[in-house]
């Protein structure tokens, strides 16, 4: 079963979900950012699924970012897609 990490912040205007890899900085800096924005999101560790599962993420994964590189923030099933760490495109996405 494909583990979807849930982080609830009292801001939940938009939808937001982040594929990332454990061991990834940016990744971590990623979520550390929308924390102390007080957002509520979901992420996935693409790096800690595998068989069928992880093999349907990451092809979700490139359906929003062809290269499959992490962090990719999908802001409102895809309203809006942020690849990388990007503090200016994510304030903007998120009206912060």
């Amino acid at each position: 079963m494909v583990e979807i990490t849930k982080v609830e912040g009292s801001k939940s205007d938009h939808k937001v979900l982040i594929y990332t890899l454990s061991t990834c900085g940016w990744c971590k800096k990623t979520k550390e950012f929308l924390s102390e924005h007080d957002i509520s999101f979901e992420y996935i560790d693409i790096d800690l699924t595998d068989g069928e599962e992880g093999e349907k993420i990451r092809d979700d994964l490139k359906q929003h970012n062809p290269r499959g590189s992490c962090p990719t923030i999908v802001v409102d099933d895809g309203d809006k897609v942020i690849i990388g760490f990007f503090e200016d495109e994510i304030k903007e996405a998120l009206g912060l």
